[in-house]
């Protein structure tokens, strides 16, 4: 499903009804009958009682028609406004009106405080005070409304995105609504999918609200969610080196779980034949764990990481590869970062950089610009922060943004990795992926990722399309992971073998749609 930048879906609005002839008060009906259709799926109408508070705009114009409906079916609904009447215009005006000339109980608050005894005895809250486009922080009688509805622990609709909450980057804009479920208007916004902004919407759906296929399908909307891949079938005469065969060079002295973790994950998720170069002294302590893994002993430096002396033989071995995966546990000295530097300029093939391959390139990132085969970067926000040279805060308030200018830069494609990790291709797309939770926060989870993605590129995917099935798999794998524990005291090993199960019913189509993308509501 395609996603919209605040300023995008103005165009589309405009684009709707100047070009299509859909008039404004058309699309404000439907997105509140869907609203309404939302709120009768958990809520009895006729008898029932809600409060709804509404802005200046055309949000708040959609609290209005939504009131109307309410009160067609029998329901109760008080609107408060939080601002003027005077400043409606055309649809939200004419609501407005409309509501007026039906005797509807609309009040103009002058405190919040006037709200809280009808707060106490609604069924349910509608928020539409501000829309998508707000862009300063709330403040005064909306920031004391927001702070009354969150305390009230009455269940809350927000229509197109929480109150306070950023549109384009899902920031918290000084204080927001903490809503149960929302329906976005159109398409999704960014804000809705990308944290904290997801949290606060609850449930999140969707409508189109009239808008055709080929609005909201275009090409120029350059961001979406990481929907379904369809794997290539698994051929009844495959042999393992069919199945991908992929370099791992990885690990250190106090590094023997990332190199265990990535290498076997790629087996475990499909992968054929995984080569593990790390440091000699360390590889009979990795083996005792993955005796499925081939293991080529390299020479060392005597703080037991790999030796610059080791890249004759690295490079011949990543010869023979599918792909090459650099980085997992292999420490920060500076011979062995001089290393990686030295083979990612180097090195012919589809190219994975992970966790301390990422802090070695980022010192001098435009080495990777001499690559003629693909790259691909698994960050996370400390590691986005060291590639592009800003602070883990500056990157995280702006994650598209950094993540379009860097996989730009380098030609790459990067995995912003967090709380819906961001997938950023060269020619600017990004994908946002639905699949994983927060506990998948515990070391060697990242590791895993990397094998994931080896592993669908084993499977015949092209590097761009495996890195984001890669990410998807190894997100609903942490999922099915806390079906079965729960969140809390989820470890890479538990992500790992529920990759099998993963890849199965990824394969047999049974995955519910909402771990790809948020549900359409007519």
């Amino acid at each position: 499903m395609k996603l919209a930048t605040v300023e995008q879906m103005r165009g589309m609005d405009r684009f709707a009804m100047e070009q299509l002839g859909i008039d404004e008060t058309i699309l404000m009906e439907n997105a509140a009958h869907a609203s309404l259709t939302l709120l009768r799926k958990k809520f009895r109408i006729r008898g029932g009682k809600f409060v709804i508070f509404c802005g200046a705009g055309n949000n708040g114009g959609d609290g209005l028609a939504l009131a109307r409906l309410i009160l067609s079916l029998g329901g109760r609904s008080k609107v408060f406004l939080t601002a003027s009447p005077k400043k409606y215009g055309g649809a939200a005006k004419i609501n407005y009106d409309i509501l007026c000339n039906l005797a509807a109980d609309v009040q103009l608050l002058g405190r919040a405080e006037e709200a809280r005894e009808d707060l106490r005895h609604c069924d349910a809250v509608i928020d539409a005070i501000f829309g998508t486009g707000l862009d300063r922080d709330v403040r005064g009688l909306a920031a004391d409304v927001i702070a009354l509805v969150n305390a009230s622990g009455r269940p809350v609709l927000a229509l197109d995105i929480p109150s306070g909450i950023s549109g384009d980057t899902g920031q918290v804009m000084g204080t927001a609504v903490r809503a149960d479920c929302t329906v976005a208007f159109g398409l999704p916004k960014l804000g809705n999918l990308l944290y904290p902004g997801y949290e606060h919407c609850g449930e999140l759906v969707v409508t189109h609200i009239s808008f055709p296929p080929s609005l909201v399908d275009r090409e120029k909307l350059t961001a979406e969610t990481n929907d379904r891949i369809v794997l290539p079938p698994r051929r009844a005469e495959a042999y393992k080196g069919a199945m991908g065969d992929v370099l791992f060079i990885a690990g250190g002295v106090n590094y023997f779980g990332a190199p265990f973790f990535s290498a076997m994950s790629f087996l475990k998720a499909g992968g054929g034949y995984a080569r593990l170069a790390a440091p000699a002294s360390i590889i009979p302590f990795i083996a005792q764990s993955g005796r499925e893994i081939v293991y080529l002993p390299q020479r060392e430096t005597a703080a037991l990481s790999l030796s610059l002396k080791a890249k004759p033989e690295l490079l011949q071995h990543a010869e023979k590869a599918d792909m090459v995966v650099i980085g997992p546990g292999l420490s920060l000295h500076d011979e062995t970062a001089k290393l990686v530097r030295e083979l990612a300029a180097v090195i012919v093939r589809p190219l994975l950089i992970d966790g301390d391959g990422i802090t070695a390139v980022a010192e001098r990132p435009e080495i990777l610009l001499k690559r003629k085969a693909p790259t691909i970067l698994t960050p996370h926000a400390g590691e986005m922060a060291r590639l592009t040279r800003k602070t883990v805060a500056e990157v995280n308030a702006d994650k598209i943004g950094w993540l379009r200018a860097t996989s730009g830069k380098l030609n790459a494609t990067v995995v912003f990795k967090g709380a819906h990790s961001l997938i950023g291709l060269a020619d600017g797309r990004v994908f946002v992926n639905l699949s994983g939770n927060p506990g998948m926060a515990t070391a060697g989870s990242g590791d895993v990722l990397t094998g994931c993605i080896a592993a669908m590129h084993g499977l015949g995917l092209d590097p761009e399309t495996a890195t984001r099935q890669g990410v998807f798999v190894h997100g609903y794998a942490g999922d099915l992971a806390a079906r079965e524990k729960g969140q809390d005291g989820i470890v890479a090993s538990d992500v790992l073998e529920h990759l099998p199960q993963a890849l199965k019913e990824d394969r047999a189509g049974t995955i519910a749609e909402k771990f790809y993308a948020p549900p359409l509501v007519a």
